[in-house]
C-alpha cells in the first residue's frame, strides 16, 4: 500500500511539474518571436525563471519519488520510468511552444 501511495505522489508531481514546463514553453515564444529573448522585461523574466525552476524542481522531486517506489524492488521498472519521466517533460515544454505558436 504504502508504494502505492508514494506512486500516486509522485504522479501528481509529475502533472505539476509538466503544467510549469509547458507555461514555460508557452511564455518563452512571445519574447522570441519579438527577438528580444536576451532583453527579458523584469515580468517576463520572472515567469519564466519561476516556471523553468518550480517545472525543474518539482520535475526532480518526482523522479525521486519514484525511485523510493521503485528502484529498490524493480530497478529496470525505475529506468524505464526515469526514461519516461524526462521524454514526458521534454514533451510538455514543447507542446507549450507549438500551442503558443499556433496561437499566434
Amino acid at each position: 500500500m504504502e508504494r502505492w501511495i508514494i506512486r500516486f505522489v509522485a504522479l501528481l508531481c509529475l502533472a505539476g511539474s509538466a503544467g510549469l514546463l509547458w507555461t514555460f514553453g508557452v511564455f518563452v515564444v512571445v519574447p522570441w518571436r519579438a527577438g528580444r529573448l536576451l532583453a527579458l522585461s523584469a515580468s517576463e523574466l520572472q515567469v519564466l525563471a519561476a516556471s523553468l525552476g518550480f517545472g525543474i524542481g518539482v520535475g526532480v522531486a518526482a523522479l525521486h519519488l519514484f525511485a523510493l517506489g521503485e528502484k529498490e524492488a524493480h530497478p529496470r521498472r525505475y529506468a524505464v520510468l526515469r526514461a519516461a519521466l524526462i521524454i514526458a517533460l521534454l514533451a510538455a515544454t514543447s507542446s507549450g511552444v507549438l500551442w503558443s505558436l499556433q496561437r499566434g
